[in-house]
């Protein structure tokens, strides 16, 4: 990936449906070339074009983030929640916590409910820490890219 791509992506970044003819003179190419430029970016699967939903506007008003502990192997425990719509995004991890989900639902007691009643039954869940917040702005996925 060199200088012209991560312009690509810094521009994408902030507007994910920027036009060919818009981008393209912004990262120093022409349309078709920037067209180029990304498409090979997909096809390597270097660079996922995806739209990403803000909880605040779909409704959730109450929003944490989960550190779970397994008791065993936590893959089953990331799958299981995957299956709920009050989950985000669950990710493994290898520190104090086996994952972390991010939930939002419409309600503080909603999400208090979800995570007493859902989230504490899945099976290997052996604890749970809610870390609550408040997204006052909209969710954006911002990644250096150089």
């Amino acid at each position: 990936m060199d200088e012209i791509d991560r312009a690509i992506l810094r521009e994408l970044q902030s507007d994910g449906r920027i036009a060919y003819a818009d981008l393209g003179p912004k990262v120093g190419l022409s349309a078709s070339a920037a067209r180029q430029r990304l498409q090979r970016l997909l096809d390597s699967r270097a660079v996922q074009v995806v739209g990403v939903t803000d909880p605040m506007a779909m409704g959730g008003q109450a929003m944490a983030l989960l550190g779970i502990t397994a008791a065993a192997d936590p893959r089953p425990v990331a799958d299981e929640l995957a299956a709920h719509p009050e989950v985000v995004y669950s990710v493994l991890t290898s520190g104090g916590f086996d994952l972390f989900a991010e939930v939002v639902s419409p309600t503080a007691k909603e999400l208090l409910d979800f995570v007493n009643d859902t989230v504490r039954q899945i099976e290997g869940v052996s604890d749970v820490r809610s870390f609550p917040y408040f997204a006052i702005h909209t969710h954006r996925f911002l990644w250096d890219v150089g």
